[in-house]
């Protein structure tokens, strides 16, 4: 028990309490308080980068104590009154599950002169570049660095000092604050960076893109065309490249990503980096006339488990046949639809017959219905045929290559031999007949059932042994408009109702240049709002003639139906 001068002192201390409080503090300055039970902290040691300043307080005893001197409102002065406002806005906090404090936010910063546009570049991952944390993070105006919280203790907070940067943006929300001040600023003229930061697009501006003509101006001068701006080769990415280039001629599916609400549900990175990616090279008002892909290949790499990495040439028939089938699976919904088996996806019958051929002592000739026999000199051999009949989806048909000519002509010179895409179409017809040797011998015969709205083929050009790579230089002649389908590939009559459409207009077409292992791939696109094509390789973007798309080693082709 205490003496009675103190509990005299504590009654006059606590005159202003009602009843009920002065008894509970009356029986805790009373009885013995408990140990303090020790509580395993995971996270202790580390350094916290929050934007709150006052973290090492409980939040429990920060509740149960402003409750306490709430009722004290009137007892003390000024500066207990703003303690208190305090421990209130911390108390709202608790109750909502995160802390929260008032920042003043004012319009009138002495340093928005000292933002720097030439250096921001939002279209690397966004790690401080001290503590390599993803959380919290923000990006100095004044130098382009990104750095971690803005608290007292925080990288940003340090280099506002250090550097005398005082301008920073938060990647995630996009509110920009004054450093050390530490008050949010309220300008209007920052939001461009707001916009190049994260690229918002209406319905109406996306519905208006290919009827756009204008072009944009960058921050140094040079325009470009929204849509036709170069990709920054990385490491080895011209593969990723042409194949991000391709698809963003595909309208449904770049009119899907560029409004992120369409794929709000999806948990997946990839799904919400290939989104960012196409706003990027979409948006109007960029500050560069080039985008780098990086965030998207860093999830590339990590959807893939590194099958697909930076620094590493792979096949873009391999990459694109990879990406729409994950696309696909982390947007698909309960009915297995997605945006893109409905501009994909087709319907192939394949018919296949499978000959076994084995002696009479191996095999006997009851065991298979279909079994045929013929008599040769040596005996009877069985020759088995068992046919299969099967429906099969498709995103993309693969075109065989007639093989090149074994012997030089007179002039010593290999002759590149020509062939035209009616040709290797015909493997579709239903007719001709494919061998195939894995995984097992037999002949195949093709027939589409059902046509996609985008039509992507690709030339198997290159053939693969143990011991090297062979590419196959002939060149495929194709039509660059109106290509008639139905008139080499027999297709189903239509329903009621419905029209036939087999014609088909080339929108992008990816070739390849060099040997099989040290060439590099380009993309020819159509700009449709002029119609024009367009050379991009990596950064370089340019104006082509129709006729130049004919005439290089197609390797892939994007193909629209007219409606």
């Amino acid at each position: 028990m205490k003496p009675k001068r103190e509990n005299d002192n504590l009654v006059d201390h606590e005159e202003g309490l009602d009843s009920e409080s002065k008894r509970r503090k009356v029986v805790e300055e009373s009885s013995p308080s408990p140990p303090p039970i020790p509580i395993a902290n995971p996270l202790a040691g580390l350094a916290n980068y929050d934007d709150d300043d006052e973290e090492d307080e409980n939040q429990w005893r920060r509740a149960e104590e402003s409750s306490d001197r709430r009722v004290e409102q009137n007892g003390n002065g000024g500066d207990q009154q703003e303690d208190e406002e305090d421990e209130d806005e911390h108390e709202q906090g608790y109750s909502q599950g995160k802390r929260s404090r008032e920042v003043e936010r004012r319009r009138d910063c002495p340093y928005l002169d000292t933002v720097n546009r030439q250096v921001l570049d939002f279209d690397f991952e966004k790690f401080c570049s001290v503590s390599l944390s993803n959380l919290n993070v923000y990006a100095c105006l004044v130098c382009g660095k990104y750095y971690q919280g803005r608290g007292k203790k925080s990288h940003a907070y340090t280099h506002s000092l250090e550097a005398g940067h005082h301008v920073y943006i938060n990647l995630r929300t996009e509110q920009v604050y004054c450093l050390p001040d530490g008050y949010e600023i309220d300008d209007p003229s920052l939001d461009d960076i707001r916009h190049v930061l994260s690229p918002r697009f209406t319905k109406e501006i996306v519905e208006q893109l290919d009827k756009n003509k204008q072009w944009s101006r960058a921050l140094d001068g040079s325009d470009y065309l929204p849509g036709m701006v170069g990709l920054n080769n990385i490491k080895e990415t011209d593969f990723v490249n042409v194949i991000i280039q391709s698809l963003m001629r595909v309208t449904p599916l770049r009119n899907f990503f560029l409004i992120p609400e369409n794929y709000k549900h999806s948990k997946s990175l990839l799904v919400h980096r290939f989104g960012e990616l196409t706003r990027k090279i979409w948006h109007s008002r960029n500050f560069k006339g080039q985008v780098s892909p990086h965030e998207f290949l860093q999830a590339v790499m990590k959807a893939s488990k590194k099958r697909f990495r930076i620094g590493a040439q792979s096949d873009p028939v391999e990459f694109m046949s990879w990406l729409l089938n994950t696309l696909h699976s982390d947007l698909k919904t309960k009915k297995n639809k997605s945006i893109i088996y409905d501009c994909f996806q087709g319907e192939l019958e394949v018919v296949k017959e499978i000959h076994n051929k084995a002696l009479t002592e191996k095999k006997e000739y009851g065991n298979d219905q279909n079994a045929v026999s013929k008599h040769t000199g040596g005996g009877t051999e069985l020759e088995a045929a068992v046919t299969e009949t099967s429906r099969m989806p498709f995103l993309m048909l693969g075109l065989d290559l007639p093989p090149p000519p074994l012997f030089q002509d007179v002039m010593e010179k290999n002759i590149i031999p020509q062939v035209p895409l009616f040709n290797i179409l015909k493997k579709f017809d239903g007719e001709t007949v494919t061998e195939v040797v894995r995984p097992r011998i037999a002949r195949m015969r093709y027939h589409v059932t059902r046509l996609p709205q985008y039509v992507i083929l690709h030339m198997r050009r290159f053939t693969k042994n143990n011991f090297f790579v062979e590419k196959n230089p002939t060149l495929v002649n194709f039509p660059v408009k109106n290509l008639e389908l139905k008139d080499y590939i027999p297709l189903p009559t239509p329903k009621e109702n419905e029209k036939l459409r087999s014609k088909y207009d080339l929108i992008a077409n990816i070739v390849h240049d060099g040997k099989p292992d040290e060439g590099f791939y380009r993309v020819f696109v159509q700009r449709k709002s002029e119609e024009l094509w367009y050379e991009m390789q990596d950064l370089h973007v340019s104006e082509t003639l129709p006729q130049m798309v004919a005439l290089s080693e197609t390797y892939m082709q994007i193909y629209e139906q007219q409606q």
